[in-house]
């Protein structure tokens, strides 16, 4: 054995066997101070994740060598959200170590599976946008793109939900509370001010100035993750920002004897990173949302100016160096915090620093809804940010001078556009954040083909008629090595016995799936397959939930946000409606069905909140009713989760994507249950559409209205009640409910619910629910014929390579970044020369 390879079973980065299970032991003696006699799984977990991230950080110290090296331009991809899931696993399978690692397990007597289980699932998201962030972050590492998420690093979650008497609790998700083995303290660290006034005063040059004297300043401290990326060598960093107060301990103070104002503004200042999304009713929780905001695009901004100028020298050079990606209109204060550094605090002059900042920012919007688009009362913005009000009045006053000669006379237009709403609804003016992005970026997009026409047309319509050569479509992606190599292991290794490896880094080449359509044989793999993950996932119900359910049964599942313009309870009205068809004819000819459920609402969102309750009010009667429970089963899983989706995606049968035409932006969730076999029941709406056109017609089971055809009902003035009068099915399904049978008697517990569906009805669940009905009755015919079913869900995988969230990053990079990507090798940095040698 040559000396290096020898001294490598020795040191962090050799890969054999035989070295993992040394260092997994080291690691258990000396990081958690446990031996096998008295370590618990969790030891066993920490122990691992030190193990795997010390050969993890060899890659990390080549790639910041070879980047450095080369001053490479690169993505600053600014998101309020990371959703990334648990990293043990995902970073087990990227290294190529996940069977040697399972094989040093085996010999100590140990479970991978269990360890794997142990692991805290980072609280830094709530849904789409930040699981988005997340498979991006992977494919920008995967495709060899020189990357830097900038975030927050909330210490607690969104919350815990668990679910009692079918109401949702919440409950701090304290998921920091054991360690992250995952991310790097870094000595990078940042002033942040807030509040106080603005000085006039001339500089040297005797130009007027603004110098901004903040009434308090924090700091924010970078915590480093490493984001691996997939058959290549190439680490990119999560870079997210503590919150910090300048001295965390005024010993003055307490010696007067005032113990708690001794540590008044630490407590203050920490309290910006302590918590994901709180309540923003209040004016407190608004507030405390604008300092997220800015906080973590002020570090983020000054990170990258401090970068610029140890590279290049100059921030003449800024666009050269980083392209900043702002996904949605969270980060869209950076606009206006750019313009100030540069104004300010670097001395440049406004043309050339606004130059500079519409060549650097790209703008990803995610959402249709009105209410969605964030604006700010305009008192509470110059409260805490009174040179940023400044400065948008600044940008606002050339940008409307543009409009004006673009569009000569056109007063409503002027004041549609402007970053400022003047309050003519509610009197309350608005600092608009969605029209900054717009203003202050070189490209917007949208993230599905419905969704960027719509944006094109409507919500940001007058955007697009002054720049449309800004606007562009980018459909959202996932990534395929979770959401199918690490959720769906005997998938993987089929697609892999039949058209090789390469398929995980190239997803078209599933394509080739498409002539075993109609092979029995395989078709019959391909339905054990199914069935071992519907298995997998009954075994977990059943010991979460307590509930037992039939693994051949349809599983007809909807897991996402609880919202209602996705429209949960238009399922829940198609289940009651089945269950009285049951207890009127026992026998009817419809496939068994168990519906899954899960995600969380909003803590102040009360009628998402009644919809939760409502979903597990009608699985408590049904599930204990024996005339139905054969054929019905309902279920709400709780604390939908990134680790509960991969046990989840695969065992579908049927994927809900039920929402409005019209509302859904995108949509991930819908990707990968196809991704995973699933076929889905859907309206045109977001990537649905897209969707539909790959895998087909004939494999989607499409109902609802169009968008155009919801346009119209609301011009002739839609009244949901005349559909309650004249279609029994639905007023049996409302009678039902509020006759108090799925409320132990109580008539009026849903009944805001059912009013706001007869009255008003914003989301059209009357209006499609009979062809929601009708289609239902499709799928449950296709289901009895498994052969086709299984031809379906085949030719669903087949197709489903343009969603991959590695296509969404080359088309990002190639018509907005244009970012040279980069290859790191072993032999580009002397820590890493080991890693192949054992």
């Amino acid at each position: 054995m040559s000396d290096i390879a020898e001294r490598s079973l020795h040191t962090r980065i050799a890969r054999s066997v035989d070295a993992i299970r040394r260092s997994f032991v080291d690691n258990l003696y000396y990081v958690t101070v446990r031996t096998f006699d008295n370590a618990t799984t969790l030891d066993h977990y920490t122990a691992l994740a030190y193990t795997i991230r010390d050969r993890l950080l060899a890659r990390l110290i080549a790639t910041d060598e070879h980047y450095k090296r080369r001053d490479v331009k690169t993505v600053a991809y600014m998101s309020a959200e990371y959703l990334p899931g648990p990293h043990l696993g995902n970073n087990l399978h990227n290294l190529g170590l996940w069977d040697s690692v399972h094989q040093a397990m085996n010999e100590l007597g140990l479970d991978l599976e269990a360890i794997l289980e142990a692991e805290e699932e980072p609280g830094l998201g709530n849904g789409g946008l930040g699981r988005l962030a997340a498979c991006y972050m992977d494919s920008m590492a995967t495709l060899e793109i020189p990357a830097i998420g900038y975030g927050i690093r909330y210490e607690y979650g969104i919350f815990e939900q668990s679910i009692k008497d079918g109401w949702q609790m919440e409950v701090a998700d304290a998921w920091l509370r054991n360690g992250n083995p995952w991310e790097l303290p870094r000595q990078l660290r940042y002033p942040v001010k807030f509040g106080g006034g603005i000085e006039r005063y001339r500089d040297d040059e005797e130009h007027l100035r603004s110098r901004w004297v903040p009434e308090s300043i924090i700091h924010g401290v970078a915590y480093d993750t490493p984001i691996l990326g997939y058959g290549v060598l190439n680490v990119n960093l999560l870079r997210l920002w503590k919150s910090e107060a300048r001295e965390s301990f005024d010993l003055q103070t307490f010696n007067t004897g005032d113990y708690y104002g001794a540590v008044d503004h630490m407590i203050v200042a920490q309290n910006i990173s302590k918590v994901l999304y709180p309540n923003d009713e209040p004016e407190a929780g608004k507030a405390l949302r604008l300092r997220q905001q800015y906080f973590f695009v002020s570090c983020s901004l000054q990170d990258m100016i401090r970068m610029t100028l140890s590279g290049k020298g100059s921030l003449d050079h800024f666009p050269d160096r980083f392209v900043v990606q702002l996904n949605d209109t969270h980060p869209a204060i950076a606009i206006a915090e750019f313009m100030r550094l540069l104004v300010d605090e670097h001395q440049m002059d406004w043309g050339r620093a606004w130059t500079l900042t519409q060549k650097s920012f790209a703008y990803t919007n995610h959402t249709l809804l009105p209410e969605a688009l964030e604006t700010w009362p305009l008192e509470l913005f110059q409260r805490i940010l009174p040179r940023h009000i400044d400065i948008i009045y600044e940008i606002n006053s050339r940008f409307l001078d543009d409009v004006r000669i673009r569009f000569i006379d056109d007063n409503a237009r002027l004041a549609r556009m402007s970053l400022i709403d003047e309050g003519a609804g509610d009197g309350v003016r608005r600092v608009r954040m969605a029209n900054l992005a717009c203003v202050g970026s070189m490209a917007i997009n949208g993230v599905a083909g419905l969704h960027s026409e719509l944006l094109k047309h409507t919500l940001l319509k007058d955007f697009y008629e002054m720049w449309p050569e800004k606007f562009q479509n980018k459909t959202n992606g996932v990534t395929p090595r979770r959401f199918i190599a690490l959720a769906n292991p005997p998938l993987a290794a089929l697609i892999e016995e039949i058209i090789g490896g390469d398929w995980l880094r190239n997803l078209e080449k599933l394509r080739q799936l498409e002539s075993y359509a109609d092979n029995s044989d395989f078709r019959s793999r391909w339905r054990g397959i199914k069935r071992l993950a519907k298995e997998r996932l009954a075994d977990h119900i059943q010991r979460s939930c307590g509930i037992s359910l039939d693994p051949d049964s349809l599983f007809a599942i909807q897991v996402k946000r609880i919202h209602e313009y996705k429209r949960q309870h238009l399922n829940v009205l198609h289940i009651v409606s089945l269950y009285h068809s049951l207890k009127q004819n026992p026998s009817p000819d419809i496939a068994p069905r168990t519906f899954i459920f899960g995600g969380k609402a909003a803590p102040g969102y009360h009628m998402a909140k009644l919809i939760i309750k409502l979903i597990n009010s009608v699985a408590d009667v049904i599930n204990r009713d024996p005339q139905v429970n054969k054929v019905l089963k309902v279920v709400f899983v709780p604390d939908f989760s990134v680790k509960t989706g991969q046990r989840i995606y695969p065992a579908a049968d049927l994927s809900e994507q039920i929402s409005t035409a019209g509302k859904e932006a995108s949509g991930t969730g819908n990707m990968k249950f196809t991704m995973n076999g699933a076929l889905t029941i859907g309206t045109l709406d977001g990537a649905n559409v897209e969707i539909r056109e790959a895998v087909g017609e004939e494999n989607f089971f499409l109902f609802g209205k169009a968008v155009q055809q919801v346009d119209e009902i609301w011009e002739a003035g839609y009244q949901p009640l005349d559909i309650y009068h004249h279609n029994e099915n639905l007023r049996d399904v409302i009678d039902l409910i509020n006759s108090g049978l799925f409320s132990h008697g109580d008539g009026v517990l849903f009944r805001p619910l059912t009013d706001n569906l007869l009255n008003s009805d914003p989301f059209l669940v009357c209006a499609d629910f009979q062809d929601y009905i009708d289609c239902q009755a499709q799928v449950s015919q296709a289901y009895q014929d498994q052969e086709q079913w299984s031809r379906m869900s085949l030719l669903n995988v087949a197709r489903c390579g343009r969603f991959s969230s590695d296509r969404a990053i080359r088309e990002y990079n190639e018509e907005i970044w244009r970012v040279t990507p980069l290859s790191v090798k072993i032999s580009e940095a002397s820590r890493a020369s080991a890693v192949n040698s054992a």
